[in-house]
């Protein structure tokens, strides 16, 4: 099963990414890990990666679909694949449908995380840190790191804040995403893949409505998986 799920920053989509990892076995398959990744191979496509970020330059949507499509055919890909911060724009989603029809392989379900209070994800990003060996998310003010410094999860003591976790940058981000990735939502609900959540639920709450979509069957002429 390969699903996208799409949102506003501060909607949850990481959170709910890694419990359908843990759950159930699907694969996160996220850009920004895979262009580092990338870079580090030695491989032509490192190269071209390397190349233009050397330069300051945007990697091509082109580079990013080939970094996807050499994933998807190496296989091991658990009970199915999650596209996390892809596509950003229509013109990235008309590529990641074509090169998806190429290889035999077609989205389910693309999960709208819902939100109605832009306030609210502004307080929710603002003062967030992740711990950096499993990826926990903490809260200055609703989940704080531990007094002794640990991990609840893994023990690490290493956490991570985002340098555009702040009020300000949050509202461009939110910005960056109305105008360019909220126009997806009108192009996946055409294709009837598009499943709505209610993004600012409590997280198992989101997680059990995300599982459950997963669950049941695609609607009749929704895209869905030909290999």
């Amino acid at each position: 099963m390969n699903i996208i799920l799409l949102g506003p920053p501060g909607a949850g989509k990481g959170t709910q990414a890694r419990l359908l990892v843990e759950r159930l076995g699907m694969i996160q398959l996220s850009t920004g890990d895979m262009l580092r990744a990338a870079r580090r191979s030695g491989t032509e496509m490192g190269r071209r990666v390397a190349d233009v970020m050397d330069k300051g330059h945007l990697v091509t949507d082109d580079i990013v679909i080939g970094l996807i499509r050499e994933r998807l055919l190496q296989g091991d890909l658990g009970s199915g694949v999650i596209f996390d911060g892809f596509p950003r724009t229509l013109a990235q989603a008309d590529a990641l449908d074509d090169m998806l029809a190429r290889e035999g392989l077609r989205l389910d379900h693309v999960v709208e995380m819902r939100v109605n209070d832009d306030e609210a994800l502004v307080q929710r990003v603002s003062g967030r840190a992740t711990c950096a060996t499993c990826g926990e998310v903490y809260h200055d003010a609703t989940k704080p790191i531990p007094d002794d410094g640990h991990c609840t999860k893994c023990s690490g003591t290493t956490f991570n804040r985002r340098g555009d976790d702040n009020a300000d940058s949050m509202r461009t981000r939110l910005l960056a995403y109305y105008k360019e990735t909220a126009p997806l939502v009108g192009y996946y609900y055409v294709k009837r893949l598009l499943r709505p959540v209610d993004g600012m639920g409590e997280i198992d709450q989101v997680a059990q409505e995300v599982e459950g979509i997963l669950s049941a069957s695609p609607l009749p002429g929704a895209a869905v998986r030909t290999a």
